[in-house]
Protein backbone atom coordinates (compact mmCIF):
# COMPACT_ATOMS: atom_id res chain seq x y z
CA UNK A 1 0.00 0.00 0.00
CA UNK A 2 1.42 3.38 -1.01
CA UNK A 3 1.77 6.40 1.28
CA UNK A 4 -0.89 8.20 -0.79
CA UNK A 5 -3.32 5.40 0.09
CA UNK A 6 -2.42 4.96 3.76
CA UNK A 7 -3.26 8.52 4.76
CA UNK A 8 -6.93 7.81 4.02
CA UNK A 9 -7.21 4.82 6.35
CA UNK A 10 -6.62 4.52 10.11
CA UNK A 11 -4.57 1.33 9.86
CA UNK A 12 -3.11 -1.09 7.34
CA UNK A 13 -5.17 -4.33 7.31
CA UNK A 14 -3.45 -7.65 7.87
CA UNK A 15 -2.90 -10.27 5.19
CA UNK A 16 -4.94 -13.48 5.08
CA UNK A 17 -1.88 -15.28 6.45
CA UNK A 18 -1.65 -12.76 9.29
CA UNK A 19 -5.31 -13.16 10.22
CA UNK A 20 -4.84 -16.94 10.28
CA UNK A 21 -1.67 -16.62 12.37
CA UNK A 22 -3.56 -14.66 15.03
CA UNK A 23 -5.63 -17.80 15.66
CA UNK A 24 -2.62 -20.05 16.27
CA UNK A 25 -1.19 -21.40 19.51
CA UNK A 26 2.13 -19.73 18.70
CA UNK A 27 0.45 -16.32 18.76
CA UNK A 28 -1.55 -16.95 21.93
CA UNK A 29 1.11 -18.67 24.01
CA UNK A 30 4.49 -17.53 22.65
CA UNK A 31 3.58 -13.93 21.79
CA UNK A 32 0.50 -12.69 23.63
CA UNK A 33 0.80 -14.59 26.93
CA UNK A 34 4.52 -13.84 27.24
CA UNK A 35 3.94 -10.13 26.62
CA UNK A 36 1.13 -9.84 29.17
CA UNK A 37 3.22 -11.57 31.83
CA UNK A 38 6.12 -9.23 31.12
CA UNK A 39 3.94 -6.11 31.18
CA UNK A 40 2.46 -7.16 34.52
CA UNK A 41 6.00 -7.44 35.89
CA UNK A 42 6.92 -4.02 34.48
CA UNK A 43 4.07 -2.36 36.35
CA UNK A 44 6.39 -2.63 39.38
CA UNK A 45 3.70 -3.31 41.96
CA UNK A 46 1.18 -0.77 40.64
CA UNK A 47 -2.33 -2.25 40.70
CA UNK A 48 -5.71 -0.92 39.68
CA UNK A 49 -8.49 -2.43 41.81
CA UNK A 50 -11.55 -3.45 39.76
CA UNK A 51 -9.87 -2.00 36.71
CA UNK A 52 -11.40 -1.06 33.40
CA UNK A 53 -9.06 -2.23 30.64
CA UNK A 54 -9.30 -0.97 27.07
CA UNK A 55 -7.76 -3.47 24.67
CA UNK A 56 -6.97 -1.33 21.62
CA UNK A 57 -6.68 -3.42 18.48
CA UNK A 58 -8.16 -6.39 20.30
CA UNK A 59 -8.40 -8.41 17.08
CA UNK A 60 -10.00 -11.80 17.62
CA UNK A 61 -10.09 -11.47 21.41
CA UNK A 62 -7.36 -13.95 22.27
CA UNK A 63 -6.19 -11.52 24.95
CA UNK A 64 -9.42 -11.44 26.97
CA UNK A 65 -8.86 -14.54 29.10
CA UNK A 66 -5.18 -13.71 29.60
CA UNK A 67 -5.95 -10.13 30.67
CA UNK A 68 -8.68 -11.33 32.99
CA UNK A 69 -6.33 -13.82 34.65
CA UNK A 70 -3.43 -11.36 34.94
CA UNK A 71 -5.24 -8.24 36.18
CA UNK A 72 -8.67 -9.39 37.43
CA UNK A 73 -10.43 -6.37 35.93
CA UNK A 74 -14.07 -5.52 36.42
CA UNK A 75 -14.44 -4.76 32.73
CA UNK A 76 -12.61 -5.18 29.45
CA UNK A 77 -13.48 -3.05 26.43
CA UNK A 78 -12.14 -4.42 23.16
CA UNK A 79 -11.79 -1.96 20.28
CA UNK A 80 -10.91 -2.88 16.71
CA UNK A 81 -11.45 -1.45 13.23
CA UNK A 82 -11.59 -4.86 11.51
CA UNK A 83 -15.21 -5.98 11.77
CA UNK A 84 -14.65 -9.67 10.87
CA UNK A 85 -12.18 -9.91 13.74
CA UNK A 86 -14.72 -8.36 16.10
CA UNK A 87 -17.16 -11.16 15.24
CA UNK A 88 -14.57 -13.68 16.39
CA UNK A 89 -13.81 -11.53 19.44
CA UNK A 90 -17.48 -11.81 20.42
CA UNK A 91 -17.11 -15.58 20.51
CA UNK A 92 -13.94 -15.21 22.60
CA UNK A 93 -15.77 -12.95 25.05
CA UNK A 94 -18.57 -15.47 25.42
CA UNK A 95 -16.10 -18.30 25.97
CA UNK A 96 -14.17 -16.24 28.52
CA UNK A 97 -17.26 -15.64 30.62
CA UNK A 98 -18.48 -19.22 30.28
CA UNK A 99 -15.27 -20.49 31.90
CA UNK A 100 -15.73 -18.24 34.92
CA UNK A 101 -19.28 -17.23 35.80
CA UNK A 102 -17.84 -14.44 37.94
CA UNK A 103 -15.70 -13.20 35.05
CA UNK A 104 -15.41 -9.57 34.10
CA UNK A 105 -17.81 -7.82 31.78
CA UNK A 106 -16.50 -7.66 28.20
CA UNK A 107 -17.74 -5.07 25.71
CA UNK A 108 -16.74 -4.79 22.05
CA UNK A 109 -16.63 -1.57 20.04
CA UNK A 110 -15.90 -0.88 16.39
CA UNK A 111 -13.50 2.03 16.26
CA UNK A 112 -10.27 3.68 15.18
CA UNK A 113 -7.39 3.91 17.66
CA UNK A 114 -6.86 7.56 16.65
CA UNK A 115 -10.50 8.34 17.47
CA UNK A 116 -11.63 6.00 20.23
CA UNK A 117 -15.41 5.81 20.79
CA UNK A 118 -14.97 6.27 24.55
CA UNK A 119 -15.29 9.17 27.01
CA UNK A 120 -12.38 10.95 28.67
CA UNK A 121 -10.81 9.31 31.74
CA UNK A 122 -12.85 6.13 31.37
CA UNK A 123 -10.08 3.51 31.76
CA UNK A 124 -7.49 2.44 34.29
CA UNK A 125 -5.37 0.54 31.76
CA UNK A 126 -4.92 0.81 28.00
CA UNK A 127 -3.47 -2.40 26.60
CA UNK A 128 -1.80 -1.97 23.21
CA UNK A 129 -0.18 -5.20 22.06
CA UNK A 130 1.29 -5.57 18.56
CA UNK A 131 -1.21 -3.02 17.26
CA UNK A 132 0.82 0.16 16.98
CA UNK A 133 2.88 -0.89 13.97
CA UNK A 134 -0.35 -1.24 11.96
CA UNK A 135 -1.49 2.32 12.72
CA UNK A 136 -0.95 5.16 10.29
CA UNK A 137 -1.68 7.98 12.77
CA UNK A 138 0.47 6.84 15.66
CA UNK A 139 0.66 10.28 17.31
CA UNK A 140 -3.11 10.57 17.21
CA UNK A 141 -3.49 7.12 18.74
CA UNK A 142 -1.17 7.93 21.64
CA UNK A 143 -3.11 11.12 22.30
CA UNK A 144 -6.31 9.06 22.42
CA UNK A 145 -4.77 6.48 24.75
CA UNK A 146 -3.85 9.30 27.11
CA UNK A 147 -7.27 10.95 26.81
CA UNK A 148 -9.25 7.84 27.79
CA UNK A 149 -6.98 6.98 30.73
CA UNK A 150 -7.82 8.19 34.20
CA UNK A 151 -5.22 10.32 36.01
CA UNK A 152 -2.40 7.95 36.95
CA UNK A 153 -3.71 5.31 34.55
CA UNK A 154 -1.33 2.88 32.88
CA UNK A 155 -0.48 2.33 29.23
CA UNK A 156 0.72 -1.23 28.66
CA UNK A 157 2.56 -1.05 25.34
CA UNK A 158 4.16 -4.06 23.65
CA UNK A 159 5.47 -3.62 20.14
CA UNK A 160 7.75 -4.95 17.42
CA UNK A 161 10.42 -2.55 16.17
CA UNK A 162 11.43 -1.57 12.65
CA UNK A 163 14.27 -4.12 12.75
CA UNK A 164 11.66 -6.88 12.85
CA UNK A 165 8.87 -5.36 10.78
CA UNK A 166 11.22 -4.47 7.91
CA UNK A 167 12.85 -7.91 7.75
CA UNK A 168 12.28 -9.73 4.47
CA UNK A 169 10.21 -12.60 5.88
CA UNK A 170 7.81 -10.27 7.72
CA UNK A 171 7.45 -8.06 4.66
CA UNK A 172 6.63 -11.17 2.65
CA UNK A 173 3.99 -12.63 4.99
CA UNK A 174 2.41 -9.57 6.61
CA UNK A 175 1.43 -6.02 5.69
CA UNK A 176 2.34 -2.82 7.53
CA UNK A 177 2.72 0.94 6.87
CA UNK A 178 6.49 1.04 6.49
CA UNK A 179 6.81 4.81 6.77
CA UNK A 180 5.81 4.82 10.47
CA UNK A 181 7.96 1.96 11.80
CA UNK A 182 10.34 2.91 14.61
CA UNK A 183 13.18 1.60 16.74
CA UNK A 184 12.71 0.76 20.42
CA UNK A 185 14.29 4.07 21.46
CA UNK A 186 12.08 6.01 19.08
CA UNK A 187 8.93 4.37 20.43
CA UNK A 188 9.97 5.11 24.01
CA UNK A 189 10.72 8.74 23.17
CA UNK A 190 7.36 9.05 21.40
CA UNK A 191 5.46 7.65 24.38
CA UNK A 192 7.24 9.98 26.81
CA UNK A 193 6.62 13.01 24.57
CA UNK A 194 2.93 12.10 24.42
CA UNK A 195 2.52 12.68 28.16
CA UNK A 196 3.53 9.41 29.79
CA UNK A 197 6.13 8.71 32.46
CA UNK A 198 8.28 5.61 33.00
CA UNK A 199 11.72 4.64 34.22
CA UNK A 200 14.14 1.94 33.11
CA UNK A 201 12.53 -0.54 35.51
CA UNK A 202 9.26 -0.16 33.56
CA UNK A 203 10.87 -1.08 30.23
CA UNK A 204 12.06 -4.37 28.79
CA UNK A 205 13.61 -5.30 25.46
CA UNK A 206 12.74 -8.98 24.94
CA UNK A 207 14.75 -10.86 22.35
CA UNK A 208 12.39 -13.77 21.74
CA UNK A 209 13.05 -16.46 19.16
CA UNK A 210 10.09 -15.56 16.95
CA UNK A 211 11.17 -11.92 16.75
CA UNK A 212 14.48 -12.79 15.07
CA UNK A 213 13.24 -13.14 11.54
CA UNK A 214 16.71 -13.82 10.12
CA UNK A 215 17.14 -17.17 11.86
CA UNK A 216 14.31 -17.39 14.48
CA UNK A 217 16.95 -17.90 17.16
CA UNK A 218 18.51 -20.95 15.48
CA UNK A 219 22.09 -19.65 15.60
CA UNK A 220 21.82 -18.95 19.31
CA UNK A 221 20.36 -22.39 20.03
CA UNK A 222 23.30 -23.92 18.15
CA UNK A 223 25.74 -21.84 20.20
CA UNK A 224 26.94 -19.91 17.16
CA UNK A 225 25.68 -16.47 18.12
CA UNK A 226 25.01 -14.80 21.48
CA UNK A 227 23.80 -11.23 20.85
CA UNK A 228 23.98 -8.97 23.89
CA UNK A 229 21.81 -5.98 24.82
CA UNK A 230 23.32 -2.79 23.46
CA UNK A 231 25.10 -4.70 20.69
CA UNK A 232 22.10 -5.91 18.75
CA UNK A 233 19.19 -4.39 16.88
CA UNK A 234 16.32 -4.67 19.33
CA UNK A 235 13.28 -6.37 17.86
CA UNK A 236 10.75 -5.85 20.68
CA UNK A 237 9.96 -3.19 23.26
CA UNK A 238 7.59 -3.46 26.22
CA UNK A 239 6.77 -0.57 28.55
CA UNK A 240 4.35 0.14 31.38
CA UNK A 241 3.90 3.92 31.27
CA UNK A 242 1.85 6.14 33.59
CA UNK A 243 -0.31 9.00 32.37
CA UNK A 244 1.22 12.26 33.53
CA UNK A 245 -1.31 14.75 34.92
CA UNK A 246 -1.86 17.90 32.92
CA UNK A 247 -0.01 20.88 34.26
CA UNK A 248 -2.30 23.44 35.92
CA UNK A 249 -3.21 26.40 33.70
Amino acid sequence: MSSSETHRVPFVPETAFGIWFLRTRIWEHHVLRVAINDLKRLMAGKRHASAVIIDVGCGQGKSFRLLADAFEPARIIGVDFHEPSLLLAADAATACNSIDSAGCDIELLHGDCASLPLPDASADIVFCHQTFHHLVDQAGALAEFRRVLKPGGTLLFAESTDAYIKSWVIRLLFRHPMQVQKSADQYLAMIRAAGFSFSSRNVSLPYLWWSRATDFGLFERLGLHHPKPGKRRETLVNVAAIKVSDAPA
